[in-house]
């Protein structure tokens, strides 16, 4: 066993930092020192008490993470001890008709790493080793840590099938807002973001995006402005608002293309009469593939993701419960990271 320092949700908005024991890796996992762990929507709605009932009390959550192999269990072949890696956080069943069919990211039985087991904010984490996504050398764990939001956009975009000279709308400009709108620029689509939050609008014309404010201009009107009246070829809900999905039909053109990446936390009213008028396709994406993985890996790599940017706030271990409280209160910060440990 080794004693580490640990963040245990507690319930009632409270994280505790406390020494836990892990033990050795077991037969197919690795043993992970964590650097980096970015806080997710997802995590929030932990911290809010909305997933009670499925992560318990005293979850490790954290699935945006980095860190280096320390060490790995029996049978483990596809990394080794030194390497710098990231985690595809599902862990699926194998036999479900999702999977059997080529869809474990949509596995009917899914674990998902850091809700429904413990995840990366601990210093040492025993993770299941097939998930486990090898860095390039050189690239920064600080950026690493956003792989997995990017691969959430490149799976985005890839269901899209954005192509070059297409125009895109990304409605929502959060932390998959503006990588959704960086990944699908890399793609060749002419973006424009709507948010109504003024400082994620100022980081997203820093990125060099074609900005909207919903709340002060008409945005129907501005998007058929900007593309010519036909209005957009791809649309990306991601505000999970009603203003958002009521929008996402009025911005699209004849044939466009409706993504919904965002979570909703009650049912959306949608305007079905649009999709058969004006023959609009709907597209469901949900989390990511290995193939998005690759890509994300790619994409902050070469530089085409501004990491730099996109992170905007780094907290050691010892302040997640400040993290966490920031971001409930002032909901202005794009990617917010938890520094876990130190890695060589």
């Amino acid at each position: 066993m080794t004693t580490i320092n640990a963040a245990f949700y507690r319930g009632d908005r409270t994280f505790k930092v406390e020494q836990t024991d892990v033990p050795p890796p077991a037969a197919g996992e690795a043993q992970l020192r964590i650097a980096y762990c970015g806080i997710c929507g997802t995590d929030m709605h932990v911290f809010h008490g909305n997933m009670d009932a499925r992560v318990g009390l005293n979850r490790i959550v954290g699935h945006e993470m980095s860190g280096v192999v320390e060490a790995v269990g029996e049978g483990v072949t596809n990394v080794t001890p030194g390497q710098h890696v990231v985690v595809r956080p599902l862990d699926p069943c194998g036999e479900c008709p999702a999977c059997q069919r080529g869809h474990s990211h949509i596995c009917h039985k899914q674990k998902f790493l850091g809700l429904d087991t413990d995840g990366a904010m601990q210093e040492l984490w025993n993770a299941p080793a097939h998930t486990l996504h090898v860095l390039p050398e050189g690239m920064r764990l600080d950026h690493a840590a956003l792989i997995e939001p990017v691969a959430v956009a490149c799976h985005d975009v890839r269901m899209a099938n954005v192509q070059p000279g297409e125009d895109v709308v990304v409605i929502g400009g959060g932390p998959i807002g503006v990588l959704v709108a960086m990944v699908a620029r890399d793609a060749g689509g002419n973006v424009i973001l709507s948010e109504v939050n003024e400082t994620r609008l100022g980081i997203a014309r820093k990125l060099g995006f074609d900005t909207v404010n919903p709340a002060k201009e008409d945005l129907k009107a501005v998007i058929e402005e900007r593309t010519g009246t036909k209005g957009a070829d791809v649309v990306f809900e991601v505000s999970g608002s009603q203003p958002g999905v009521d929008a996402m039909t009025a911005v699209a053109a004849t044939r466009a293309r409706i993504v919904m990446v965002a979570i909703h936390a009650t049912k959306p009213q949608v305007d079905m009469f649009q999709f058969f008028w004006r023959e609009l396709k709907l597209i469901g994406a949900r989390v990511y593939e290995p193939q998005d993985y690759d890509k994300a890996i790619e994409l902050v790599a070469s530089g085409a993701i501004d990491a730099e940017t996109v992170i905007t706030d780094v907290s050691p271990l010892g302040d997640i419960q400040q993290a966490f409280e920031s971001l409930d209160s002032s909901p202005t910060a794009l990617k917010s990271l938890i520094k876990v440990g130190e890695v060589a």
